[in-house]
């Protein structure tokens, strides 16, 4: 009886010892959360710092918190590679950060319209999120033209960020990507947010609507003479230099100067411009104030 009881309490003994190994091991981590910035990318150098100054901004405004950039697009992450610049996908910087102790992400889009780019990032969050031993939650946060006040909001700070040297009857025109995606939608509605605040301001887009076309006609039927062209891209990248400022026939400046009207370009993105960076950021903190922990 003495022996048996002695089992029992030796028994006892290495259960409380390794109770607190198990309780270690099946614990739930504490709520550590970091920031990714998906940019669509650039192969450009001269349009890289525009990037490099929206995860700098995003720093300032989260000390002490990780902060990873990331290129959604496939073809420039490969052509960056090649010249010996790795940036990593969506899915490479997300699952990077479980071994950093993080367990929630704030994936931010720094796409302008919520069209494929930005979905895929949607689907991707998805994936990462509750996986066993890896992150618990990953949230997308809004692109640029997304909520109905944003439209306003945008509207305004790019007509605040026009070129000082623009005179009276002087035309601006945004030009962005365009898409056959639905949320090309967002183009129209930001030029009408413009034109509530100055009707000599147009956009128009590479691939969708308004058209080069339109936004000629427009200019032709108002009688405008000069017209700067800005970029509505995050970066004044491929784009903006060859479809909007190139020398070709077919780019934008090329046909309005054919129209007789001088073309004007600007080659710095939004992401260059602090008020529409403050709207990216807004989106950010709203997303990433909802994410677990501190």
């Amino acid at each position: 009886m003495f022996r048996f009881s002695r089992m029992l309490l030796s028994l006892s003994l290495c259960l409380c010892l390794a109770a607190p190994a198990v309780a270690g091991h099946d614990a739930k981590k504490e709520p550590k959360r970091a920031i990714v910035v998906a940019a669509f990318g650039t192969t450009v150098p001269e349009a890289a710092p525009a990037i490099e100054k929206m995860v700098a901004r995003v720093k300032a405004a989260y000390p002490g918190v990780p902060v990873t950039l990331c290129y959604t697009a496939a073809m420039i992450r490969a052509k960056l590679a090649k010249d010996g610049k790795r940036v990593p996908s969506p899915a490479e910087a997300l699952a990077a950060l479980p071994d950093q102790g993080v367990t929630d992400v704030a994936l931010m889009s720094l796409q302008t319209i919520p069209g494929h780019e930005f979905h895929d990032l949607v689907r991707t969050a998805a994936a990462f999120s509750r996986m066993p031993k890896g992150l618990s939650q990953v949230s997308v946060s809004a692109p640029l033209l997304f909520e109905k006040d944003d439209f306003p909001k945008v509207a305004k700070a790019l007509i605040e960020a026009a070129p000082k040297d623009r005179k009276p009857g002087e035309a601006i025109v945004f030009v962005g990507h365009g898409t056959e995606h639905s949320a090309n939608m967002a183009y129209p509605a930001l030029q009408y947010s413009l034109w509530r605040v100055d009707q000599n301001a147009f956009v128009t887009t590479v691939e969708g609507i308004p058209s080069f076309d339109d936004v000629v006609a427009d200019l032709k039927a108002k009688g405008i003479k000069k017209t700067w062209l800005i970029p509505l891209f995050a970066v004044a990248g491929d784009h903006a230099r060859n479809d909007m400022a190139g020398k070709e026939k077919d780019s934008l400046a090329s046909s309005l100067t054919a129209a007789g009207i001088e073309a004007k370009s600007v080659l710095s993105g939004t992401a260059d411009r602090e008020a529409v960076a403050a709207v990216w950021l807004e989106h950010l903190k709203t997303t990433f104030d909802a994410l677990p922990g501190k």
